[in-house]
């Protein structure tokens, strides 16, 4: 049974080590923790097999058969130097791995030069993003937008329960805790889209709760920053002329950006996919009352097949009545 747990410790051992475990690495710390993930898999796989070969050696061994005698054994004392050595193995192992893990965490969370000051935000079944820029000014997005190959220093909060922020190609999660600021540390390495994932249980949407993360060339983020905090003069312009059309436009903006609406929702004209809740191809026959209802309050009124409690109820707050109304107008006019 020896020579047979051996043989298959190395056996499994190696069959794990072949897994592809993770989604591609998009993060610089990514390669650290798939190396130290790699590593438990060394020390865990042989040390279960080779237990398991001597229960299993047990088991068969001395099981009771049919004629021995009933009840337990005569008491035996155990063997204290393998008792010691069997104690003191795994403490080392264990200890080992503790200070591995440390040194890791340690590296990772280790402050960079020229961090992206971001805040994530989860509620109930999304998550906003606050980027802090000099002067005092926040640019607020749904959509995670990051640049490449610059180190991002993260704080999470929660607006209601717990929720737990994780980006599985940048391998680092960590919870958001109601009344408590945490904190990440990564720098994104590849260029994609990637989804912000909630990793702990937080309601009735909480497989919903995902959006998208975009790393993207620095200059193509330092464009979107510059338009988010200085819109053109063109888009003020038509904005100001509030007509039907443009009235309408802004409401796409909010329908694609501010509002989120395209990651739950397919719409054709906004060339969004999104199946969590439904398709909004047509909503234009139901009239602005029914639409705004359903933006301001949408437990009012649930389509058939979909739940209740899924889609945010603080959209008339935090859009304002003129948001509200213009993508009451767009969806209108997109709608049809």
């Amino acid at each position: 049974m020896l020579v047979i747990g051996i043989a298959a410790a190395a056996i499994g051992t190696y069959g794990a080590l072949q897994i592809d475990w993770f989604p591609t690495q998009g993060d610089t710390a990514a390669g650290k923790i798939d190396t130290l993930y790699d590593w438990l898999l060394v020390a865990s796989v042989p040390i279960f097999v080779l237990v398991m070969a001597v229960a299993i050696y047990c088991v068969v061994r001395f099981r009771v058969r049919p004629g021995s005698p009933a009840g337990d054994g005569a008491p035996i004392h155990g063997n204290t130097r393998l008792e010691v050595i069997w104690v003191t193995i795994p403490f080392l192992i264990v200890t080992a791995l503790a200070v591995y893990a440390a040194v890791v965490l340690a590296q990772i969370e280790k402050k960079q030069p020229n961090e992206l000051q971001v805040r994530a935000i989860g509620q109930q079944f999304t998550w906003h993003f606050e980027y802090k820029q000099p002067g005092g000014k926040t640019v607020k997005s749904n959509v995670l937008y990051l640049p490449n190959n610059r180190p991002v220093y993260m704080k999470i909060n929660t607006l209601d329960v717990l929720h737990s922020f994780w980006v599985p190609a940048f391998r680092l999660k960590m919870d958001a805790v109601p009344g408590q600021t945490d904190f990440v540390r990564f720098t994104p390495n590849r260029m994609g889209a990637y989804e912000v994932v909630c990793a702990e249980l937080c309601g009735l949407g909480h497989a919903t709760m995902r959006v998208k993360t975009l790393v993207m060339q620095p200059q193509d983020f330092t464009k979107w920053m510059n338009k988010q905090l200085h819109p053109t003069r063109a888009a003020a312009g038509a904005g100001a002329a509030a007509g039907k059309t443009a009235s309408a436009a802004q409401g796409k903006a909010v329908f694609t950006g501010e509002g989120g609406c395209g990651a739950c929702h397919t719409l054709a004209d906004a060339a969004t996919s999104g199946t969590v809740g439904p398709k909004l191809d047509g909503i234009g026959a139901k009239g602005a009352a029914f639409i705004k209802q359903s933006i301001e309050d949408p437990n009012a009124k649930v389509e058939a097949g979909f739940p209740k409690g899924v889609m945010p109820e603080d959209f008339k707050t935090r859009l304002g009545p003129a948001k509200v109304d213009a993508l009451v107008k767009y969806l209108l006019q997109a709608g049809k």
